[in-house]
């Protein structure tokens, strides 16, 4: 009986905040965007990050990946084609690599 109780309180616990997830999503999202100058202002000044790499993704949204050499710290923000930069993900441990693709011309 225990045991069932264990589950129902974890189970309610995991409704409740899968119930108030969209609300804590509107207010992250709306606290993680802003015009993009502001943005990577605040990244490279915050941070020290400067940009990376840069892509098209969907919907014309520029996908760009901020990091530090010095602290290792990273970012990944998308800009919508309104000029509105969101932080998407964060990090720690920033690595530069340059990999190649595997040779195609062997047979293993």
């Amino acid at each position: 009986m225990k045991e069932f109780f264990a589950h129902s309180t974890v189970l309610a616990a995991a409704l409740g905040l899968f119930a108030i997830a969209p609300t804590v999503a509107t207010a992250q999202s709306q606290r993680n965007c802003g015009p993009r100058e502001v943005v990577v202002d605040r990244l490279a000044d915050g941070f020290g990050e400067t940009r990376q790499s840069i892509g098209l993704g969907a919907n014309n949204a520029v996908v760009e990946v901020f990091a530090s050499d010095e602290t290792g710290t990273w970012t990944i923000t998308v800009t919508m084609p309104n000029g509105i930069t969101c932080l998407v993900a964060s990090g720690q441990s920033f690595e530069r690599l340059a990999e190649l693709l595997p040779d195609t011309d062997s047979d293993a």
